[in-house]
């Protein structure tokens, strides 16, 4: 009885630790995709700021062709 006892505990020491390391595993992996998101959010804002630059620059360049032109 003894020794069924004492591989049982040595099978639940087993397996909490690869939950543990799971439960790290995926708490560094949320870490990871939270990061991530953050960074193509800072992304698409420098796009967009770029694009709305380029936006205006193209209407300035055709109110100066426009008003050459008259």
């Amino acid at each position: 009885m003894e020794r069924v006892i004492l591989a049982f505990t040595a099978c639940l020491t087993l397996v909490a630790c690869g939950l543990g390391e799971t439960a790290v595993s995926a708490a560094a992996g949320g870490a990871s995709e939270a990061e991530q998101a953050k960074a193509a959010l800072r992304t698409e804002a420098r796009v967009k700021q770029q694009l709305d630059a380029a936006a205006t620059l193209e209407a300035q360049r055709r109110q100066a062709a426009d008003t050459s032109s008259q």
